[in-house]
């Protein structure tokens, strides 16, 4: 069907040669604006990128947050879509945002997307990785939070939707990229509690690791999840632990300079 509001596609990317086609083709030719913001890549994203984007951007990177925020400033269209080189919409899902966006008394501004997450081959269908993402969204009075990761969606006056529809994820390339990418979001979350001037301890990181393990294996359901389900809340356990343990040595380097 052809759709009756448009759509703007942002997609930001650093050396995402291996990922970012699929991503891409799944866009191109269905959203009316498809623009691609890279940051430094020093492989073919940008050539692979140009074959399918209207408008492709080359960057520094100065975090999630404001790089998104001026992937919006970008976007022409009261729509907007915000897709990662790591996600893959499938023919379903673009035919029922088509029926969304075309029905006549449309009252939401913003509609949440199912995350069909994989690791390592098989769909994680429980825990923090199977939740519904805000990703697209009327454009008017938005913006993400300026932090450097979990960039948080401000929407004033949020009405939302849910699709039944799911878009494809894949985070992780290997073990090792999982456990990097954890670790170094871990350590940037860290870095912004420090200047906050918030402080930690190691007792509470080690806390931190237990009770985030029972809250994605046990009360997420990540059991049902079977061997992956059980990896992945250890990898969350120690995504926990790492960033309290991280704001520690923070705190100790500090203390050592003014020692000093």
């Amino acid at each position: 069907m052809s759709r009756t509001r448009k759509i703007s596609c942002f997609v930001i990317a650093c050396n995402e040669e291996d990922r970012i086609e699929r991503c891409l083709k799944s866009l191109a030719g269905w959203v009316d604006q498809l623009i691609v913001l890279d940051s430094g890549s020093k492989d073919r994203t940008i050539e692979i990128a140009e074959r399918y984007a209207d408008t492709v951007y080359q960057t520094d990177w100065p975090g999630f947050g404001p790089q998104r925020n001026r992937a919006l400033s970008y976007c022409e269209h009261e729509w907007v879509l915000n897709i990662d080189a790591d996600e893959v919409m499938t023919d379903g899902l673009k035919a029922e945002i088509d029926r969304v966006l075309s029905e006549p008394d449309l009252d939401v501004n913003l509609v949440k997307i199912p995350w069909h997450t994989y690791f390592f081959g098989k769909l994680l269908k429980h825990g923090r990785y199977s939740s519904p993402q805000g990703k697209l969204f009327l454009k008017q009075g938005v913006s993400f939070k300026n932090r450097q990761v979990h960039e948080t969606l401000l929407i004033p006056n949020e009405k939302s939707r849910v699709l039944k529809s799911a878009i494809i994820h894949h985070s992780w390339r290997s073990y090792q990229h999982c456990q990097e990418k954890h670790l170094k979001y871990a350590c940037l979350l860290a870095e912004e509690k420090f200047a906050k001037g918030k402080r930690s301890s190691l007792a509470f990181a080690v806390l931190r690791f237990f009770t985030d393990f029972l809250q994605q294996y046990l009360l997420h359901g990540g059991i049902l999840d079977g061997w992956r389900g059980f990896l992945m809340a250890l990898v969350l356990a120690q995504y926990g632990f790492h960033k309290y343990a991280a704001l520690v040595t923070l705190q100790a380097d500090a203390e050592a300079k003014r020692h000093d």
